[in-house]
Parts: structure tokens; C-alpha cells; sequence
């Protein structure tokens, strides 16, 4: 089965400290149903069970107000859009020769 994720993103910090890590798991998806193209990004988490009940621990948190994971929320659309873009064009369409 193909994997459903339109794009899989990666982080890599700039900050000294964090120098030559990387944080994986972000990937973008498209959500069945509705009007026009809906996306959604999913963020880093781990797994984990608790009486048999299947739940997740996010890896990337807001400190304070939700909306702080926006920022990078549309960073990553944004490079799957330019993803996206360079990847139609490098299509080229089929032609048929001898005719």
C-alpha cells in the first residue's frame, strides 16, 4: 500500500546547540472530502499505550497559545508547494513520434 502522505518534511534547527540534528516526522496530507485543495500537516509524536487504549505524546508543543505551530505549519505547506511546482515542471508530456 502506497503511503498516503503527500510530502515528508524535516527540521533542521540553525541554532548552534542543535548543530547536525534534525527533527523528522512532519508530513502533509490531503483530507478527503470538502471543496478545493485541504491540507493538513501533521506534526511530530510518539506513540504509546495505556490499558490497552492507543494515544500519542506530541514532540513539538506550544509553550503558551496554540496558534504558535502556524509558523511552521505554513512553512512546510510552503515547501511542498515549490515541491509541487518543481515537479510539474520537470514533467514533460509524452509525444508520439513518426507521426
Amino acid at each position: 500500500m502506497p503511503d498516503p502522505a503527500l510530502f515528508n518534511a524535516v527540521l533542521r534547527p540553525a541554532f548552534e546547540q542543535l548543530a547536525g540534528l534534525k527533527l523528522a516526522g512532519f508530513a502533509v496530507w490531503e483530507r478527503r472530502g470538502g471543496t478545493g485543495r485541504n491540507l493538513n500537516v501533521t506534526f511530530p509524536a510518539r506513540q504509546y499505550s495505556i490499558n490497552g487504549e492507543r494515544r500519542s505524546f506530541a514532540l513539538l508543543r506550544p509553550i503558551t497559545s496554540p496558534d504558535a505551530q502556524l509558523g511552521i505549519r505554513n512553512a512546510i505547506l510552503e515547501a511542498y508547494e515549490k515541491f509541487e511546482k518543481l515537479t510539474t515542471q520537470l514533467e514533460t508530456p509524452r509525444t508520439l513520434r513518426g507521426k
